[in-house]
Parts: C-alpha cells; structure tokens; sequence
C-alpha cells in the first residue's frame, strides 16, 4: 500500500458526477430485471447513505448525496422491489492489515492510517485481528467474535432499514455471527447469531408494520445449513445448484469483476442468459452486479450486454415470469459445473434443454440451436399428450409425438442468437 492511496483520501476522489440512476434503471427494467438491490456498503466501511452512525459515507463526502436514496427513488418509480446489500460484518476481522506498515520502498516504518485514533472510526479499533507474522490475504475469520463489533453491525442494520424500508437485505457471508465457515457445528440458538437474528426480526417486523400485518420482506444469506437459511432466502454467490430445490433461492454474480476495472473480462451475453435459464429452471433467481465506473456511468460494453438480455427477454419472457420448475429441471448430458466462484461457460449440445412450467404449458429451453433444425425432447411420458407447439418469437410450429419423443421441426432462422424456448401446451 501507498501511503497517499488510502481509503480516507480515495473517496475524497470518488464523485459519481454522472450518476443518472434513471436512465440505468431503464436499462435494467428493459433488461427484465424485476428487482433492483442497491449496495449500502462493502467491506471498506464506507457507506452509500446519509448515515447518522458513521461520518464516513457519501452524503458528508466524495459524491456529496445519498446513493441508496437515489437509488430507491428509481426503483420505486418503476414499481421495482428495493433492496439493500451489506457486507458490513465481516469488516471488522478483513481490515486488520490497515494496523500494519510497509516494510521496504520509500514508506518503509511509516504506519499505514488505520493507526491514526482520529480515523479509528473508518478503519476500527481491530488490532486483535492484525498478526504481522500472518498476513496471508484470506480472510479468516470472516467474523468476529467481537461483541461490540456485533452492537455496531447491528445498530448500522436497524439504521438503513429504518430508513430505506428494504423489501429485501444481503448479508455477503451467513448469518452474522457465526460462520459455517469458521463454526461448522453452531446451530440458531449460540449467542453468536443473536444481533443476526435480531436485525432479521427488525427487517421483518418493519416490513410487517409497513404492509398491514403480513411481511413481504426476504433476508438473503449464504449459510448452507438448513436450519440456518430457512430463516431467508439462501444465497450463492458465482454458482448454482446441481438440481431443482425445494426452496427458492438465488445465484448473486457480476457480468466482470465485482467493481469497474478497465482490464476486467466481461461475461458474453449469451453466457449470462444461459445462467439465467438453469437458474431458473431449478427455482431460483438471478441477482446480477453491473459495475460501475467513478463517475457514475457504465461503460459500452455493459451497456451492450444490458441491451442484448433485453432482445431475448422480449423474445422468452413468457418461458420465464411467473413460471415453476417442471418435474425435471431439464435433460441432455451437459451440466454447469458446481465449484466455488466457478463459473465456466458450458459447450452446450442441442440435446439439452431447461425446463419451466405455468398451468398446462411446458416452456423448453433449447441451449443451442440444433444444425439439422429439430428439437427432440424425451422427458415427456405418455400421460404428456402435447396439443400444439410454439416456439417463442416465432408462432406455432410442426411436431408430431411418438415412441416416447416430442419431435419439433423448428424454421431455418432463429428468433434469438441465444438460448431459444419452445412453449409446449399440454392437454389437460
């Protein structure tokens, strides 16, 4: 670290002077979101809100207004369910190298600022974390036991729902404060999720008050343990699930890098819809990060990818809202592979398909266009007698059924260059 780069001074840069959240929430509407969560902040400690807990946030410093509120206000005039991330708790334990110093180059001895008292606040009385002799960068533990720390947490959690009436909150990590990362074997009643809890209730409880009685809110963690993530929504983040889940949950990634980089790889579009579709069809949803720059903006390239997912909502989008898993959530040989932060994109065949289902309509998801134009599906039995077939962007088209296989002839051009759908309606 250089001395003259530290948090303090980079947000006094940071001035979002183009920020236009409603132009961006148009891209993303148009893009099919259909719920827009707002970071209210990240590991660095500094907040995107007008806090009255904490100086360090972008209301008293660098872009001088309240993100979270702009945000909001968009979302809301396009009738999108707000929500907010933080990624507050593990904080505390991952910011332990500010207590350290360099020791060669030009600042060789001199004390990074998370020494200084007068910024305690940013970079937090933590010096029980810092280990000069164990500075490996993996970020363990990931909570601390700290029990002010968990007071703070928790105060800073009953501030932004207070304020911004989240329809739904993210904590990047489990439950606070009792990592499955680090505590294998804790269950809901160890003390070390009790300000956890008890921002959960207030997220809830809130949310009840604002809506006659009946909470619409959701929590979204990422605690595996099932007597943990029943309390939510469970959250993977850069992954997906093998199969079809009882339960609703939710793959959270980012077309590139968490946050703008000029050198970042982007994800192909056609990478990001296929994600979408196994997601989909193993009843889960899709909350995907657009970086954005300094200033406010996204760059073409994001902006590109936004516009291509929203030709090919336009397209599928009855195969996608409002739907449910099938009995099977697909068929073929081809599978996403399920490894932490793994996210390569599959070499589809066009013997695989993703299904969904609403009332009598099978919505099949060919993952590649077939070079001999026929999409043949073998999932359905006997009792499946097919009335008619659509394919999505297109209109009906031929099929016939027989020997335990639905045959589709499908036309010489394709509706999408992506991932296309065949609506199969089924006799009731």
């Amino acid at each position: 670290m250089i001395l003259t780069e530290v948090p303090k001074d980079i947000v006094q840069l940071w001035k979002a002077e183009h920020f236009d959240p409603d132009s961006l929430m148009d891209l993303y509407v148009a893009a099919g979101a259909k719920y827009f969560v707002a970071q209210a902040m990240h590991h660095d400690n500094f907040f995107n809100y007008d806090s009255k807990l904490h100086r360090f946030n972008s209301v008293n410093m660098g872009p001088k207004k309240d993100i979270v509120a702009l945000w909001k206000a968009a979302a809301s005039r396009r009738g999108l369910p707000f929500g907010l991330s933080e990624h507050l708790g593990a904080t505390f334990s991952w910011f332990k190298f500010n207590k350290g110093l360099d020791k060669e180059g030009p600042y060789a001895g001199v004390p990074y600022d998370g020494n200084d008292p007068e910024y305690e606040d940013l970079y937090l009385p933590n010096r029980e974390h810092y280990d000069p002799d164990n500075l490996s960068s993996e970020p363990r533990p990931w909570y601390t036991d700290n029990p002010w720390w968990h007071q703070r947490w928790l105060d800073v959690m009953k501030e932004i729902i207070d304020l911004y009436q989240p329809d739904l909150l993210y904590s990047d990590g489990g439950l606070p404060f009792a990592s499955a990362w680090d505590r294998t074997n804790a269950s809901l009643d160890d003390p070390l999720f009790t300000a956890g809890l008890q921002a959960v209730a207030h997220l809830y409880n809130t949310n009840a008050a604002a809506n006659g009685g009946a909470s619409r809110a959701l929590y979204n963690q990422k605690d595996r343990r099932q007597d943990v993530y029943r309390i939510g929504i469970l959250d993977i983040e850069r992954s997906q699930e093998h199969d079809i889940k009882p339960d609703p949950w939710q793959t959270d990634t980012c077309v590139g890098d968490w946050f703008y980089h000029v050198k970042s790889e982007y994800k192909k579009p056609g990478h990001v819809i296929e994600i979408l579709v196994d997601i989909i069809a193993k009843n889960g949803n899709l909350l995907l990060n657009i970086p954005q720059k300094p200033d406010g903006t996204i760059d073409d390239e994001c902006t590109y990818i936004l516009q291509e997912m929203a030709k090919w909502i336009r397209v599928c989008e009855e195969g996608v809202y409002g739907t449910r898993p099938f009995r099977v959530s697909g068929e073929g040989l081809s599978r996403v592979v399920i490894d932490h932060f793994t996210e390569d994109r599959v070499d589809w065949h066009a013997g695989d398909f993703r299904f969904t289902q609403k009332g009598n309509t099978l919505y099949a998801f060919q993952m590649r266009w077939p070079e001999d134009h026929r999409a043949v599906i073998r999932t359905l039995t006997p009792a499946d007698q097919v009335k008619s077939v659509r394919l999505l962007g297109v209109g009906e088209v031929p099929f016939e059924q027989s020997y335990g296989a639905l045959i589709v002839s499908l036309p010489d051009r394709r509706p999408t260059p992506y991932v296309n759908c065949l609506a199969i309606e089924l006799h009731a």
